[in-house]
């Protein structure tokens, strides 16, 4: 079986200015704190002899090279990512950045977030630009029905809500 890959799609380089602000910590954070530790364990293991049967000399090395090929990505990919910081004039409309909320036809509510394709997040609601949902509700407003392609088969939806600012976050008891 061969290593070939087709090539991905290339994704929109566009960026919130949280999301940007997250992945500049995340390279910080690997290059002078993560990486340092690592070549450390590293050289320790490797001070310890024979490095074909030494489980933690591997280990380390699979480890130095997750955190080499991050670093790299993050460092080509952030000159590369423009950042939104304007907020639409039309604010009743779903575009880069909003918050929106939909239901589906089973009377399932989903609260989502149009965000860019490095700081997606499933957990947080968080969609990619470039996803089929995304796409789809772009330019909605409040009521408009609309269907999106997804996985599983074409769905219908309605916008129930759509906001520019972050949701107040709710306080468990």
């Amino acid at each position: 079986m061969s290593r070939w890959r087709a090539p991905q799609a290339a994704s929109t380089a566009i960026i919130t200015a949280e999301g940007q602000a997250r992945l500049k910590a995340e390279l910080d954070e690997l290059w002078r704190v993560r990486r340092p530790e690592v070549v450390n364990a590293l050289a320790a293991a490797a001070a310890e002899g024979d490095r074909s049967e030494n489980a933690e000399y591997t280990y380390r090395k699979k480890q130095l090279g997750e955190i080499d090929r991050r670093v790299r990505y993050l460092s080509k990919r952030l000159p590369e990512l423009k950042v939104a910081e304007a907020k639409p004039t039309d604010r009743g409309a779903i575009f880069f950045g909003a918050w929106f909320a939909i239901e589906d036809d089973d009377g399932r509510t989903q609260r989502l977030r149009i965000v860019g394709p490095d700081e997606t997040d499933a957990t947080l609601g968080w969609i990619s630009i470039d996803s089929p949902l995304a796409r789809a509700v772009l330019k909605k407003r409040v009521d408009d029905e609309f269907e999106a392609p997804l996985p599983s088969g074409v769905r219908r939806f309605i916008v129930i809500e759509v906001s520019y600012e972050a949701p107040a976050k709710t306080q468990d008891a």
